[in-house]
């Protein structure tokens, strides 16, 4: 796999907000001038905490450097490299998505530029448009959130895009999911079926179409069972471990505690594991935990969970082969299409009966 940019700068957009200069930021920042250019240029030298600060700075003060904009499309030579825009790729759900896209595309004649966006800094996105500028030949997007500019501001350079795992209401570009609803209303009848009615639900950020959709169908499956998802062992957060620790942890230790987690993803499911292991219970004996995604770490031993599986490779592989189409045939393609994939229960031993 190769690796293009990581983010380190702020979007290079048409020109200095007028008043701002570099010298502005340097000077508002407290640091040297030539610390702001290296910043903006991701040199090694500049500590995080001092990045973070001249990024933010050059934000609350509208600086952006200048950048050129990319040739119109039939102006650009090819350069048979596409741009994979991932996010935090220390989530096993990443190298799952992004490993048969690599080889699809490796099949196909293309060389895989990865672009890892930092989605804690305030200025991630933005950073990223600025590393889009290179010579690439279409944009394969898996961190679209639905309140993200990333996806107009990609379409305006003219360059073709396939977004994978999630989508932005509106846009029309191709796109690849898998039916999020229906594996909502999938998870929640297991649990139902199971016997348990005192469900917590660690979900996702609302910001994605994913975690939207899932929790669509997971308050669809409650309403259709005719039983009442108590909003009170509801918690949101990021798809991450912490968010699976720190809010299973909660849940867990309140009075009356959920006999079983509904989990936005696998990583959350692993987080909700640990913190009913921290809090001396047993899984599923004591706690019911249920995941989404299915992740290779999702069959290991030590885990062994119960998940809802999206067929990452397939999905993966369909949305090299779309976009790889939309470069070669632009003209004759139309209208952006969509994949959607079915989803499915994979019960292993993190779940069971009341």
């Amino acid at each position: 796999m190769q690796s293009g940019g990581f983010m380190t700068e702020i979007e290079r957009r048409r020109g200095p907000a007028r008043g701002a200069t570099s010298s502005t930021v340097a000077q508002a920042a407290g640091v040297a001038q030539s610390t702001v250019s290296r910043a903006f240029r991701g040199d090694p030298r500049v500590r995080e905490d001092t990045r973070r600060l001249i990024f933010e700075t050059a934000e609350r003060l509208g600086y952006h450097p200048s950048w050129t904009p990319p040739a119109p499309a039939q102006a650009r030579p090819r350069t048979r490299s596409i741009g994979v825009v991932a996010s935090d790729l220390t989530n096993p759900f990443f190298p799952a998505l992004l490993n048969p896209v690599h080889d699809e595309l490796q099949l196909m004649g293309y060389r895989f530029v990865l672009f890892a966006e930092r989605t804690d800094l305030p200025t991630g996105q933005e950073a990223l448009l600025s590393l889009l500028n290179q010579a690439i030949d279409g944009v394969l997007v898996t961190t679209a959130t639905l309140d993200s500019h990333l996806g107009a501001a990609l379409a305006g350079r003219d360059l073709p895009i396939v977004l994978l795992n999630r989508y932005i209401d509106g846009m029309d570009v191709d796109r690849v999911t898998a039916d999020n609803h229906h594996g909502g209303r999938t998870a929640v009848k297991h649990l139902l079926d199971l016997g348990h009615r005192r469900i917590g639900v660690v979900r996702g950020p609302a910001n994605t179409s994913t975690s939207r959709d899932r929790h669509a169908g997971v308050t669809e499956g409650f309403a259709e069972a005719g039983v009442a998802l108590d909003e009170r062992l509801v918690r949101e957060g990021p798809f991450s471990h912490q968010s699976g620790y720190q809010n299973a942890r909660e849940l867990l230790r309140l009075p009356d505690p959920p006999t079983a987690l509904l989990c936005g993803n696998d990583v959350i499911a692993f987080g909700a594991i640990d913190a009913a292991k921290s809090l001396g219970l047993d899984v599923p004996g004591d706690v019911s935990v249920l995941g989404f995604d299915d992740v290779p770490m999702a069959s290991w031993e030590v885990f062994q969970l119960t998940t809802v599986r999206q067929p990452l490779a397939e999905m993966a592989r369909a949305a090299a082969r779309l976009l790889v189409e939309r470069i070669e045939h632009e003209g004759d393609i139309g209208a952006g299409r969509e994949r959607l994939f079915a989803t499915s229960l994979v019960q292993r031993s993190t779940t069971r009966r009341l």
